[in-house]
């Protein structure tokens, strides 16, 4: 999908270098937030802790929680229905971008066409010809668009990133992601379709996506259960971890992708499997990726006294992504890593009573931390001083890409074989009409697939 004009409305009185970065540490930043829900605030909250960064305008399709965003961010900022009256605004330089997945491409797209700078949630885009057109219009404008996986900021992260490339693990042609919850039986219910309220504006809510009657389970935290809207799972919690592995193992993009799964458990409104298991062949390792909401058990055991990500019980380990070596095996998750280490050469030969128990690496721990607060304060420093982006467009777009790939695979029920510089299939014109979507409405003008 690739732009087709570029409203020039919007960028009216902006040169191409006007706005390059915000210079000087002083300078205060003016931002305006788009999408007014927990994460929104989450991120733009972070960013008003730095001196001089303010929340300058509060926006959502449902005008009752742009106002509570209003309120929250305190000082001059106002309560904003449409975010184009947003984009219009000169006093503003930057914008967050917490919307729903399906909005992401064109609010960031017309930003960057406005003169500002972007932060914009995970997953980047809804599909991944809306990525492209996203990357392409930051490169074509300069405008500064940081992607929200913060798991870049992770200092833990970093270390992970340093043991396999070190080669403390031995070589690993391994990798193995999992994100589980347990939804059962239920999942996000059944609700029928009812009348918006009356501040909020639907038609402006669905956007480019499919025409459809109001529903309060469309709108909110479980949009996410919609392909009209999202990816599911895969998209949601799976770009986070497709991004570290990535950074740990340097990769940008698979060779081939297959999938199976569906919907097995979960007998409600919603239309993304509830189990989705897909394998990734890279250049030298092969990942495999298991995302499960009918089971919290992603893998089994935990070490005292560590914390894990969004553990609930006491021995669920739901979400995570382990490499394995020669050694032994790394595994880590938002919050920390952890070394199991293999014992030495041979010794699994021998019978149980004569194991040695000799390893060839330390067993070994670290403590991690959420890293939200430093990935959103860091995108003020690359305003304000140039240093380099923790998670640019273009590194997202080959993140987020890879949860798409595997969706793709599974809706086709085929191995695929991927051209990442052409990024489209081999010789597979059906699963490349799956890359993107027709727009709805007057959204349509925007593009053309």
């Amino acid at each position: 999908m690739h732009t087709r004009r570029s409203l020039l409305k919007f960028a009216a009185g902006w040169t191409a270098g006007s706005y390059a970065r915000i210079a000087g540490a002083n300078r205060r930043v003016r931002l305006g937030l788009i999408g007014c829900g927990g994460r929104g605030l989450y991120d733009a909250g972070f960013m008003q802790e730095l001196p001089d960064v303010e929340v300058a305008a509060a926006c959502d399709v449902w005008l009752s929680l742009a106002d509570k965003a209003r309120a929250a961010a305190g000082g001059a900022a106002v309560a904003i229905q449409d975010f184009r009256a947003v984009l219009a605004r000169k006093d503003i330089d930057a914008v967050v971008v917490a919307t729903p997945d399906h909005w992401h491409a064109a609010v960031t797209i017309l930003a960057c066409e406005a003169g500002k700078h972007v932060y914009v949630e995970k997953p980047l885009a809804h599909n991944i010809g809306e990525g492209r057109a996203m990357a392409e219009a930051a490169s074509r404008t300069g405008r500064i668009v940081q992607v929200g996986t913060q798991h870049r900021s992770a200092p833990h992260l970093a270390e992970a990133a340093e043991i396999i490339r070190g080669g403390e693990l031995g070589p690993v042609h391994f990798v193995r992601v999992w994100n589980f919850a347990n939804m059962s039986p239920d999942g996000i219910g059944h609700v029928p379709d009812g009348t918006a309220p009356g501040d909020l504006d639907w038609n402006l809510y669905l956007g480019a996506a499919p025409e459809h009657a109001y529903n309060r389970l469309r709108h909110g935290p479980t949009f996410r259960w919609f392909h009209d809207y999202s990816g599911g799972l895969i998209t949601d919690y799976g770009t986070h971890r497709f991004d570290t592995v990535h950074q740990i193992m340097n990769a940008t993009a698979p060779l081939a992708v297959s999938a199976s799964g569906g919907r097995y458990v979960l007998h409600d409104d919603g239309d993304q499997p509830d189990l989705i298991q897909a394998t990734y062949e890279y250049p030298g390792f092969v990942m495999s990726y298991e995302g499960c909401v009918f089971s919290a058990h992603g893998l089994g055991g935990r070490t005292p006294g560590l914390k894990y990500y969004n553990a609930r019980g006491e021995f669920d380990r739901p979400n995570g992504m382990a490499f394995y070596g020669t050694n032994g095996a790394l595994f880590v998750d938002r919050l920390m890593w952890e070394i199991y280490p293999d014992l030495k050469p041979a010794s699994w030969l021998a019978r149980p009573g004569e194991l040695s128990h000799e390893t060839r690496i330390a067993r070994r721990t670290r403590q991690g931390a959420d890293a939200t607060r430093l990935h959103a304060q860091a995108f003020i420093g690359v305003l304000r001083d140039g240093r380099k982006c923790p998670c640019d467009v273009a590194t997202g777009h080959a993140s987020t890409a890879v949860a798409h790939l595997g969706n793709i695979a599974l809706a086709t029920g085929r191995k695929l074989h991927w051209d990442a510089a052409r990024e489209r299939f081999l010789d597979d014109p059906a699963a490349d009409k799956l890359l993107d979507r027709e727009w709805r409405g007057e959204w349509a003008a925007l593009f053309r697939s």
